[in-house]
C-alpha cells in the first residue's frame, strides 16, 4: 500500500485529571515513570507555541512508550478538544504512530483525505542529567471528524535521546516495548474502521480470531467488533463506542511480571500468552503483560 512511512506505534495516550493517582497506579504496576513534563504546541503549522493545559509522565522503552497525559487548569486551554472525550470516561483516548519523515506522511494523508493539519510543531522541557533541555517533535493529526475514538496522530521525534534516557528504560515488571493497542468498535463500523487504519498506516489487516490486526515494524494496532470483545478481554466494560479498551506491553518474563503485579494488590486475569489487569484497576484502560 505504501513504502511503510509509518513504522511503529510510537506511544499510547492515557488521559487523566488526577496525574498523581494515575502515576501511583502505574508505578505499582511495575513501571518506571519519567518526571512530569508540560506541553507546548501550536494548532497550525508555523504557529506560536503555547501552553496546552497538559503534561505527561511516561513509561519509556527505547523506541515506544506509554504516555500518561494529565490535564491541568480549568479546561479553558484545550487546543485538541480532549475534555469532551474524557467527560465520557477517563482512559485511552489517543494513539501516536511513529515515522521518520513527517512531511512525507502529511502529504500522503492529505492526498487520501485523512488529514488537513499540516506538520505541527510540538515541544516540552525535560530533565536531563545535565539540566533542563527542550524535546522537539513534528506531528501530523488525523482529522478529528474521522476519528471518533480520539486523537490520532503521527509523530517524528527530532530529539529522541532526550525522551528515551537510559535511566528510565528499566522497569521492575520487565516491560520492553509497547506491543499493541486495542480498539473496540460497533459491529456496523468494523469494516470501515479497519479500512481507515489500513489507509492511515499503509499496512494490510490480518485476521487472528476476532481481532483485525494491523502489524507495524514495531507494535500493532488491533481492532475488534463489540460483539466479540468478550472473547478478547473477558469481563471488561464498554463505556462508549468506539472505545480504546486496552494496551499490551511485552515483558521479559511473564511469571516475574505477574508476581509483582499480584503482589502489589492488583487482580490478574489470565490470557493465553500472559495476563491483564482490568480497566477499573488500571485507570480506565486494561493493560496486558505478554511474553512474546
Amino acid at each position: 500500500m505504501t513504502d511503510r512511512d509509518i513504522d511503529r506505534i510510537d506511544h499510547s495516550v492515557l488521559y487523566t485529571t488526577d496525574m498523581d493517582a494515575t502515576a501511583r497506579t502505574y508505578e505499582r504496576l511495575g513501571f518506571t515513570l519519567s518526571p512530569l513534563s508540560m506541553h507546548m504546541g501550536s494548532d497550525r503549522p508555523g504557529g506560536e507555541r503555547k501552553p496546552m493545559g497538559a503534561g505527561n509522565r511516561c513509561a519509556l522503552f527505547g523506541r515506544t512508550y506509554l504516555e500518561l497525559l494529565g490535564l491541568f487548569g480549568d479546561g479553558s486551554v484545550d487546543p485538541w478538544n480532549i475534555r469532551p472525550l474524557i467527560a465520557q470516561y477517563e482512559g485511552l483516548h489517543g494513539c501516536s504512530f511513529g515515522c521518520g519523515d513527517a512531511e512525507t506522511v502529511e502529504r500522503r494523508l492529505r492526498e487520501t483525505g485523512l488529514s488537513s493539519s499540516g506538520v505541527l510543531p510540538l515541544q516540552r522541557d525535560v530533565e536531563t542529567p545535565d539540566g533542563v533541555a527542550t524535546a522537539r517533535f513534528h506531528a501530523v493529526h488525523l482529522d478529528r471528524a474521522l476519528t471518533p475514538e480520539g486523537l490520532i496522530h503521527i509523530a517524528r521525534h527530532l530529539t529522541p535521546e532526550l525522551i528515551h534516557q537510559p535511566r528510565y528504560l528499566e522497569h521492575a515488571n520487565g516491560a520492553t516495548n509497547l506491543h499493541s493497542v486495542l480498539l473496540v468498535v460497533d459491529d456496523a463500523e468494523l469494516e470501515a474502521t479497519v479500512a481507515r487504519y489500513a489507509r492511515t498506516l499503509g499496512t494490510g489487516p490480518v485476521a487472528e480470531g476476532p481481532r483485525h490486526i494491523l502489524p507495524l515494524t514495531v507494535g500493532q494496532m488491533e481492532i475488534v467488533a463489540a460483539s466479540a470483545f468478550g472473547e478478547v478481554l473477558p469481563g471488561e466494560p464498554v463505556p462508549a463506542l468506539p472505545y480504546f479498551a486496552g494496551q499490551a506491553v511485552a515483558v521479559k518474563d511473564v511469571s516475574t511480571a505477574r508476581a509483582l503485579v499480584e503482589g502489589n494488590g492488583f487482580t490478574v486475569h489470565e490470557l493465553p500468552d500472559g495476563f491483564f489487569v482490568g480497566a477499573r484497576e488500571a485507570r480506565g484502560a486494561a493493560i496486558a503483560f505478554l511474553e512474546v
